[in-house]
């Protein structure tokens, strides 16, 4: 839907602003029904949009902190009665993050000039998702904003403590790698020459373990920056490729039925879509559009696909359950429970609670993972180095025995 810049008054005030429209006559008529006379419209240009919408990648980005902060404040002071126009001047005015003041500056526009709240926040989609816009929207036709954006905050504090407990559990294993890695390869193209040069004066034939390892050793010091050069580039083009539609479809398949990562992946899933549909549904937000918004916001496809085939089970008559008891992601405790709470006509009750389980149950998951990985991931480094230092001192032990004799 195109943006138009328009003008007019309103009791006697020269007003102007924007606004998502079919047409200018639709633009007439919605500025009519705020109570504003239009005199002029046209087509916002699309570099002024493309500024207006986006913020640099180079500069100051909105992080998930801020928006955190942004939602609990604003919902505090709608909650105390402040306007919403002089909540925007107050956040905006206190805010540290020079993109959020921008950003919270253009919505306070946007809501001077006529338009509405969820329109100021849906022209910045890379800030505010359907979700949060959606809510919005219910929240301002059913009059309990400040019900909405205390919604809001609890949800979003929610999801970002439970990014915080995956990213954990992925960090320290991955640290514990890259420092294996680095050690063995500091190893192989400065210590292990040292040793091959200190071997060529011994006359003797090498052990095979020893003559293993010094010409991976040989190799890595030849071609090492070949080496970290393919690394580098795999791990870039996997990343980009991880981003694509197929790229998705591939990799979050197997990411569900890794061995430890799995379970875990399958419980974020769980509790990630039952707090979000829970939220949308208790704020008054259509089903469908929930189901909908959901399956985009979940961040796997398999869970994308079965939300999709539940909204399209619904939108035909049947039960949202049908579809969920068929798929990997979702266990039949939960299923029934929604079942449950949609017969009963408490979903919203049901899927809060649910969510609540199963976030506890990756706070458990990664606790345990923690205990579980450590000793796995000392094991492994002790493994590598221990290797590759008995394989080094095996000619000397060798030499040793000899002499002994």
């Amino acid at each position: 839907m195109p943006v138009y810049l328009w003008s007019g008054t309103k009791a006697g005030i020269r007003v102007n602003g924007e606004l998502n429209g079919e047409n200018p006559r639709d633009i007439f008529e919605k500025l009519r029904q705020r109570g504003i006379i239009p005199d002029a419209s046209s087509i916002k240009p699309k570099a002024l949009l493309q500024r207006e919408v986006t913020i640099p990648g180079l500069g100051p980005r909105v992080r998930q902190k801020d928006l955190v902060v942004f939602t609990r404040q604003f919902a505090t002071m709608v909650d105390s009665g402040l306007p919403i126009v002089q909540s925007l001047d107050i956040l905006g005015r206190q805010a540290d993050n020079p993109a959020l003041k921008k950003v919270i500056s253009g919505i306070k526009d946007t809501v001077e000039t006529g338009g509405t709240l969820a329109e100021g926040l849906g022209r910045y989609p890379a800030i505010f998702d359907n979700l949060y816009v959606n809510m919005v929207v219910a929240g301002e036709k059913g009059g309990i904003l400040d019900t909405i954006f205390e919604r809001l905050s609890l949800h979003l504090e929610k999801s970002m403590k439970l990014k915080r407990e995956v990213q954990t559990a992925m960090i320290y294993p991955a640290v514990v790698v890259g420092a294996a890695f680095i050690v063995t390869a500091v190893l192989m193209i400065f210590v292990i020459p040292t040793f091959k040069d200190m071997f060529a004066d011994f006359g003797a034939t090498l052990p095979m373990p020893t003559l293993i390892v010094v010409s991976i050793s040989d190799f890595v010091s030849s071609y090492w920056h070949v080496i970290f050069a393919l690394i580098g580039t795999s791990i870039f083009f996997l990343t980009r490729f991880s981003k694509t539609r197929r790229g998705r479809e591939i990799l979050h398949p197997i990411f569900l039925k890794m061995p430890i990562f799995g379970s875990l992946f399958r419980k974020v899933a769980v509790a990630r879509f039952t707090r979000t549909l829970g939220t949308m549904v208790s704020s008054g937000v259509p089903i469908l559009e929930a189901l909908s918004i959901c399956a985009k916001t979940s961040g796997n496809v398999i869970v994308e696909r079965d939300v999709l085939k539940a909204r399209a089970a619904i939108s035909e008559g049947q039960s949202i359950t049908e579809p969920l008891s068929e798929s990997p992601v979702f266990p039949p405790m939960v299923v029934q429970m929604i079942a449950v709470g949609e017969a009963t006509g408490a979903l919203d009750t049901m899927l809060r609670k649910v969510a609540d389980f199963y976030e506890e149950e990756v706070n458990i998951a990664v606790a345990g993972m923690k205990q579980l990985i450590e000793p796995l991931m000392i094991l492994f480094l002790g493994v590598i180095i221990g290797a590759l230092v008995i394989a080094m001192y095996l000619p000397i032990f060798k030499m040793g025995a000899i002499v002994d004799r």
